[in-house]
């Protein structure tokens, strides 16, 4: 592996957009968002009252089936959640950034020498029909996200075939708070540009895609904690985002800060020359530099002297 690539990866709800991504669904029909909250909090109380444990960070996936099944989201599907996805509206200067990330790094005499370049990704608990059809889609190079299914592949052991209805049926793909430090080590390892490597496979730290203190990790809270603690031990970036104004979200993450979870933290707005912009740019500035330093030191170690003339 070249190991030159930069992977800048970001959660989605609250570092990139203000709120949840799926307010557009409930604008659609007509549902408060915030009454859909509240029976999904209340709903690994009252699976447990019947024996049953859920994953609090994704049973929405399953209301969310529930209520297409009940009709409160009529003809929900993939491709509706795709276009829904345009109606995202995003923090201030997310687009340039992205754009300027990369831009920045691609451009760079230097860096061209050894095409050392960014790479965007998405970690998030949200729904990947959404973040491919939204904004800033275009520069994405890779999304976990949870996915649904439509038409179940059925059993052929069965005497008679379900009926297939055109709506979501059931959660396919699923990213949890947890399972988002799979994904950083899937981006490490390279799976998602290599069908054949598996994220369990055995790879030297040489041989792994993208190596940890090449990755910086941009997200909003507590819940990315599993994420931050395992960059911030391989050497990897960590930053956190909250909202303008937001007190008690900046203290929040300022104790992530004080406990060593992240390095630095900012408001959301990602416009040149705020806190953010400034330090994303001037950090993926510094690990290209030293993949640069690091492949000129290489270079020089493989070559010998030349022969001189003896006096």
């Amino acid at each position: 592996m070249e190991q030159n690539t930069i992977a800048i990866i970001w959660d989605f709800d609250k570092t990139l957009i203000d709120g949840y991504m799926q307010e557009p669904i409930f604008k659609k029909y007509g549902v408060e968002s915030n009454i859909f909250w509240k029976e999904v909090n209340k709903l690994p109380e009252l699976y447990q009252e019947q024996g049953i444990r859920v994953n609090k960070d994704t049973v929405y996936l399953n209301h969310m089936i529930t209520c297409a099944q009940q009709g409160i989201f009529p003809n929900l599907t993939n491709k509706l959640l795709f276009q829904l996805g345009a109606e995202l509206k995003f923090y201030p200067g997310v687009s340039k950034i992205f754009h300027d990330l990369k831009d920045s790094i691609a451009n760079n005499q230097d860096y061209q020498k050894y095409a050392i370049h960014v790479e965007h990704y998405i970690v998030s608990t949200g729904l990947t029909q959404m973040i491919k059809g939204c904004a800033i889609s275009k520069f994405v190079d890779g999304i976990w996200g949870c996915e649904f299914i439509e038409s179940p592949i059925q059993s052929k052991l069965g005497k008679s075939e379900l009926k297939q209805v055109d709506i979501i049926q059931q959660p396919g793909y699923i990213i949890d708070n947890t399972s988002k430090t799979r994904a950083i080590f899937e981006i490490n390892k390279g799976v998602n540009m290599y069908s054949y490597i598996d994220v369990n496979s055995k790879m030297a730290p040489k041989d792994r895609r993208v190596p940890f203190d090449n990755m910086i990790y941009i997200a909003d809270g507590p819940s990315d904690v599993p994420v931050f603690s395992i960059l911030k031990q391989y050497g990897g970036k960590t930053f956190a985002i909250y909202p303008k104004g937001d007190l008690s979200a900046m203290e929040q993450v300022d104790s992530l800060r004080r406990d060593g979870r992240i390095d630095m933290f900012a408001e959301a707005d990602y416009t040149k020359d705020s806190t953010a912009y400034m330090w994303l740019m001037s950090h993926a500035d510094k690990i290209a530099r030293k993949i640069y330093e690091e492949r000129e030191d290489e270079v020089k170690k493989t070559v010998g002297n030349p022969p001189k003339h003896l006096v």
